[in-house]
């Protein structure tokens, strides 16, 4: 813009007529319109969301959603339906079954509503021991504590309010912990736990204290928290994306393991003895690939999650995590992507980017899906824009500087069709379209635009992210192409002074005045303009993929209106041209567009077979993830064909 504001100046155009220019030249330049595409798309996409089911909190995270290509998993409530059944009754010593329910409901805050998926399973046995739980009041209440994993009562029985006792419900290794025989009773709690594990069947262990206030293990309840109905084909779906999917649970190992299996994924389940704790910053350094390589943790507490996820984004993997509890809170806070699903608490929802408010996960792919469509128009608005900026700005440097309208048009060149009649009207030494024309380019070509946000699209196989070096290379590419197909058009034009020239020999063409070439010249960028989002929002021909009726609604009008304006130019500073110069230059600009759709088809052939990533990401952290999704896969594979026939005998 300084070297044709400077061209301008030399050459006497005059200081207001050259700002004028100049400015015009710098708003369609810059990407006025970027910001309210790109967010206007996004918006559209969180209303499409929303109808699916799927509450956007944060606008960005559509964009990260599409990128995604890690999601880690809580499991209860997430992956499991959280809606629990006791199977049975396992009471130790002298506990009977009545009593091993009762003492779990004293753990509990029997008088009020259900606080998680465990109380409303107690609950529906409370009637049968309602008349013990009603001797019995409730002193104090602690709730459940994701780190210790428990709760406990402080109950007095009604008949005798000096016999007061504690009782505690939670995981049965910690429940057995604080009894006064651990030692003792420690190998054959595990072994009982782990035998249920291998079936799925999670256990709740129960405590209570005696009169001497040492803690005795009253026995374990067991109970099932079976899959959603559509997790399975969720899992498969992810993988098909590109995305590998971890289970991260504070279940035990046997339990998670068998989840897996059941849900499709691998069993490769670590543990918290895996991950040393507080050493996040440099975990993915040591412990890196041994995280990635895995199907999920067992056994971890709400800090684990965290670091987990943490590990993952420092290896470069953008991850995504659902939960639903509080316990999940700072690893959805910490996930690029956090997602919480129905259900979920108010901490949960909170920390999420994106809230579920429908049952089961398959929503999670429908919203992948729908977010790299979005992805996808943005990023070709992006090749679109760039392209048509670069084909203004070099074709006026060109033109500015380059080009001598003056010389090649000759002495038999006309300014107007008014000269014969006024000598004063000189042809100038330099090659510019008025303000105006530039104005309506910019205002028709940025205005319907928009409807790019309506494109019908194609979601991505694989996670989509940017990447400038490709997307400029692209886009400079359009735009060169489209430069070109201008410059020649404006010589041919210059050129209609002399009879033998080709417009005038082979088409026809009256020898045009410079206005007309000025209003010629402004039909042919305004149309190759419009034309090149045709060709940036595929990766093949143009005709592989239809575009959105409201972009193409658009097309024509903005096409149609610089036609129509170019054939009954109202303004003094250019003259119309005629309605055969009209469909030439459609002809040519369709022609031009061929070409530029052509070179399109093969600038991206070559990026792909120089296997130059198009994702962003270097060619080797691209192959190590694709083979560890391929790897996951495999192992849910032979885990299943493996474990089939004792999952039938059972």
């Amino acid at each position: 813009v300084s070297f044709i504001m400077a061209v301008l100046l030399y050459n006497d155009f005059g200081v207001l007529k050259t700002l004028g220019i100049c400015v015009v030249l710098l708003v369609a330049s810059i990407p006025i319109a970027m910001q309210v595409v790109c967010t206007s798309t996004m918006a559209l996409g969180s209303r499409a969301l929303a109808e699916r089911q799927a509450i956007v909190s944060r606008l960005a995270s559509i964009e990260e959603l599409a990128g995604m290509d890690m999601l880690c998993s809580d499991k209860t409530g997430t992956l499991t339906q959280n809606i629990m059944t006791i199977e049975s009754k396992l009471p130790w010593g002298e506990t009977s079954e009545q009593g091993l329910l009762l003492f779990a409901l004293l753990a509990t805050e029997w008088n009020q509503n259900a606080k998680d998926a465990i109380d409303t399973m107690l609950f529906k046995c409370k009637q049968e021991v309602q008349g013990e739980l009603d001797r019995h009041t409730s002193l104090d209440y602690t709730p459940f504590d994701p780190a210790v994993k428990t709760t406990e009562s402080y109950v007095k029985e009604n008949a005798n309010p000096d016999a007061a006792f504690r009782v505690k419900k939670g995981a049965p290794h910690i429940v057995a912990a604080c009894c006064h025989n651990h030692a003792e009773i420690k190998a054959d709690v595990d072994a009982q736990v782990l035998s249920y594990a291998e079936r799925g069947i999670r256990c709740l262990g129960i405590a209570s204290s005696d009169a001497d206030g040492k803690w005795v293990f009253r026995g374990n309840l067991t109970f099932s928290d079976p899959p959603r109905p559509d997790t399975k084909d969720v899992i498969f779906r992810a993988g098909e994306l590109g995305i590998q999917v971890k289970m991260i649970t504070g279940d035990h190992v046997a339990i998670a393991k068998e989840t897996c299996r059941v849900i499709g994924m691998g069993t490769q389940i670590l543990t918290t003895k895996d991950i040393p704790a507080n050493e996040a910053d440099t975990l993915g350094d040591r412990f890196g690939e041994l995280v990635e390589g895995c199907d999920g943790f067992a056994g971890v507490h709400p800090e684990h999650k965290f670091q987990i996820v943490q590990v993952l984004k420092n290896r470069g993997w953008l991850t995504g995590m659902t939960g639903d509890g509080v316990n999940d809170a700072p690893a959805l806070k910490k996930a690029n992507v956090g997602i919480a699903v129905e259900g979920a608490t108010d901490a949960a929802q909170g920390a999420a980017a994106i809230v579920l408010t429908s049952p089961g996960l398959s929503v999670i792919v429908e919203a992948i899906d729908l977010s790299r469509k979005i992805f996808q128009r943005m990023k070709n608005y992006v090749i679109y824009r760039i392209a048509c900026t670069l084909q203004l700005l070099v074709f006026f440097f060109l033109a500015t500087m380059c080009v001598d309208p003056e010389t090649v048009m000759g002495d038999k060149g006309f300014l107007d069709k008014s000269q014969a009649q006024d000598d004063l009207h000189k042809i100038p030494r330099y090659f510019a379209l008025p303000v105006m024309a530039m104005v309506l380019i910019t205002i028709l070509n940025d205005g319907t635009i928009i409807s790019i946000a309506y494109d019908y699209v194609e979601a991505g196989k694989v996670p989509e992210k940017w990447n400038l070096p490709v997307v400029c290379s692209i886009a400079a590419l359009l735009g060169g192409v489209a430069c070109a197909g201008s410059m020649l058009m404006l010589y041919m034009c210059l050129c209609t002074s002399d009879t033998d020239s080709f417009l005038v020999k082979h088409l026809n063409v009256p020898q045009l005045t410079y206005r007309q070439i000025q209003c010629a010249l402004y039909l042919k960028v305004s149309i190759s303009d419009f034309l090149t989002v045709f060709a940036a929002r595929t990766h093949g021909l143009f005709i592989t993929r239809r575009p959105g009726v409201l972009l193409g609604c658009a097309a024509v009008f903005a096409t149609s209106t610089s036609t129509l304006l170019s054939w009954l130019w109202p303004f003094n500073d250019m003259e119309p041209i005629p309605g055969a110069l009209i469909g030439i230059m459609w002809a040519y600009c369709l022609v031009w567009f061929l070409i530029q759709d052509v070179v399109k088809v093969l600038a991206y052939a070559a990026v792909n077979h120089a296997k130059f990533s198009l994702g962003g990401e270097s060619v080797e952290t691209k192959e190590r993830k694709k083979k560890l999704v391929q790897r996951a896969s495999l192992r849910a594979q032979k885990g299943s064909v493996k474990r089939g026939g004792s999952n039938q005998a059972g």
